[in-house]
């Protein structure tokens, strides 16, 4: 039976939305949770005001080769480049900082993580202790850098495209970046499972819609100022149910 990729899609937003049950569940968890993104939040905010300040002389900096041109061009063409070059570093930010915050707040979302396996059947057997789980944390957030900067390059260029570039690089960037990121946040749940990290992406792709629309949504809601900190949480919790779903799917729909 052919699956609707929309409906697929906007079932895994709901997904990251049933995770804020949690908060009526296990307040005091998810109040937890918040520590390690509050701090991380602040160091990384302040990384982009930094940048913002200094967009522009970056853009100028970047484009030597318009300073003879007309100056509306010009003002487009470096309009552009500052708004890639934004797009680009918010998609490196995001998931730089889920790996982070996964690894310093790893006692706290562990425990956010068996509440939620709790509610929805039996936790595995194979949960990794602490010093095992902040490797694989950092093993994680290196594997994914690559295919970020990549991504990143590849967002800048397109953003070079007058007009249409910068808003293709944003739409691209959600749903590439809200891929990234599910990978990420699932990590914990398939690593309990015994599972490697091929078979992780191997089950993921077998509902990328569904994943996408999880992480997408999660991704654009981390861009809401103090959004990340909130639903980071939220997020973790949310990972357990779309696992079920990817790699248990006979008993959860």
């Amino acid at each position: 039976m052919t699956t609707n990729p929309f409906r697929e899609f906007f079932k895994g937003v709901g997904l990251l939305f049933r995770g804020f049950a949690t908060w009526r569940t296990a307040p005091g968890l998810m109040l937890l949770g918040l520590v390690p993104a509050v701090i991380v939040a602040a160091a990384f905010t302040a990384g982009v005001v930094i940048l913002a300040l200094n967009l522009e002389a970056i853009a100028a900096a970047a484009t030597p080769f318009a300073d003879g041109w007309d100056p509306t061009w010009s003002r487009l063409v470096r309009l552009g480049v500052a708004l890639a070059i934004l797009v680009a570093a918010v998609l490196l930010i995001t998931l730089t900082f889920t790996t982070v915050t996964l690894i310093v707040g790893q006692p706290f979302y562990e425990l956010i993580w068996r509440h939620a396996e709790s509610r929805f059947g039996a936790v595995p057997d194979d949960a990794p202790g602490f010093w095992r789980s902040v490797g694989l944390g950092i093993v994680g957030g290196l594997r994914m850098l690559v295919p970020t900067v990549l991504v990143g390059i590849g967002l800048f260029a397109l953003g070079l495209v007058p007009v249409v570039g910068a808003v293709l690089a944003a739409v691209l960037g959600a749903f590439v970046g809200g891929w990234l990121l599910a990978r990420e946040l699932t990590g914990l749940a398939f690593d309990a499972r015994g599972l490697s990290y091929r078979q992780r992406v191997t089950a993921l792709r077998s509902r990328r819609a569904l994943v996408t629309g999880y992480g997408a949504a999660a991704y654009l809601l981390f861009l809401v100022p103090l959004g990340a900190v909130v639903v980071m949480p939220a997020a973790v919790a949310a990972s357990v149910l779309v696992t079920r779903r990817v790699w248990e799917p006979r008993t959860t729909s």
